[in-house]
């Protein structure tokens, strides 16, 4: 590939730090993680510890108070590298943290960032219900408030890191009536009573990451936990979509990366006809196409996160970034699956596991219809 230009000394010793854990600590144990379902407790203690989960979290609340982005894209990079769908890490890390850090006041950055960065706090983000997806205006999960607390009804659905999370930020309704103005943050103790977790949510692919449903029954929830201003959540959601879409654009971009290499490796050593796969003509110009796709995603990625660490990442260009990557990924990896025939196909393979994995980025964090729509807003359409 072009030489990237994004990353500093740092961020490469970051990187190698990153690859060493991966390697050591998750690749023997991801098996297991996909039986379970998540990663064990332990490996994200051990993150923790290394600084993994909290570079960008002031060293006074234990933090690597790092203000670059491009750590946790190290991260999702040299995952993508070892073959590890970790999106949960990634919903801890690029979702939630924004609003911890950006909205959190002196008390609760006290109370919750030293657990989020040691990893003895696991976060996630609950915002979709079964009858509200992309619709956040549509939701029902309703906060009354009754004094110091909020009570708390209602219900959400394809939760990443529903199932093991201890802090929660819960979109919820404060008012019904003003619309998106009536949306408002909560911060949820797992161990609240009331809330409860559903079934673990069989998908087609990602199995080693975590995804739940949640119920809430007259839930109290102290007002101390409120997430910036009431009646703000739907602004606060709006303004860290940007991230959470260039999080996802990075994975894909990553795994269509490493996609192609196994199958650069692949193809130069199955023999069909008496040569290698390798040698067709076919294989030749599909793999070459997949190449030039990548650069080309590469190129308009890399330029998506120059512009967030300067600040100057919109909504319609974080759509565009996301839009690109995982439609590339999709194609990326079916045509590479194609040459595999049909060993393609089997689960043993890792390129079939890539190609169950990358449907869904494709609809989650905004379908590319809706990123189609937010572009076409942005051109005055």
């Amino acid at each position: 590939m072009m030489q990237r230009t994004l990353f500093t000394e740092d961020h490469e010793a970051f990187r190698e730090t990153v690859r060493r854990f991966l390697q050591a600590r998750a690749v023997p144990a991801y098996e297991d993680w996909e039986a379970t379902g998540h990663p064990d407790r332990d490996f994200w203690l051990e993150a923790g510890a290394l600084g993994l989960l909290g570079m960008q979290i002031p060293e006074e609340y234990g933090g690597g108070g790092a203000s670059s982005f491009l750590y946790n894209v190290v991260l999702t990079e040299e995952a993508q590298r070892a073959g590890l769908a970790l999106g949960g890490l990634r919903v801890h890390t690029d979702i939630c943290m924004p609003y911890f850090l950006e909205l959190a006041n002196a008390e609760q950055k006290t109370r919750w960032l030293p657990r989020l960065a040691t990893g003895e706090a696991i976060a996630a983000l609950a915002m979709s219900e079964p009858g509200a997806g992309s619709d956040v205006k549509a939701m029902t999960t309703r906060a009354v408030r009754e004094g110091d607390h909020y009570i708390v009804n209602g219900a959400k659905t394809f939760i990443t890191n529903g199932r093991t999370a201890d802090l929660l930020i819960v979109a919820v309704k404060t008012d019904p009536e003003a619309g998106r103005r009536g949306i408002s943050l909560l911060v949820v103790d797992a161990a609240s009573a009331g809330f409860e977790r559903g079934r673990r949510l069989e998908k087609l692919g990602l199995k080693s990451q975590d995804l739940g449903e949640l119920s809430f029954t007259d839930m109290r929830v102290p007002v101390a936990n409120l997430l910036g201003g009431e009646g703000e959540g739907f602004a606060q959601l709006t303004r860290n979509l940007a991230q959470e879409r260039l999080s996802i654009a990075v994975n894909s971009q990553a795994a269509a990366s490493r996609v192609l290499e196994m199958t650069v490796e692949y193809v130069s050593e199955r023999k069909a006809f008496g040569t290698t796969v390798g040698s067709f003509q076919n294989t030749k110009f599909e793999l070459a196409a997949c190449a030039t796709d990548i650069e080309a995603g590469q190129s308009i990625l890399d330029r998506a996160l120059l512009a967030h660490e300067s600040g100057d990442l919109g909504p319609a260009d974080a759509a565009k970034v996301k839009l690109f990557c995982t439609e590339l990924q999709g194609r990326v990896v079916d045509r590479c699956l194609q040459l595999y025939g049909g060993y393609g196909y089997m689960l043993e393979y890792p390129i079939a596991k890539a190609y169950a994995d990358a449907r869904v980025t494709r609809i989650y964090a905004g379908s590319s219809e809706i990123m189609k729509t937010i572009i076409a807003k942005d051109l005055g359409l």
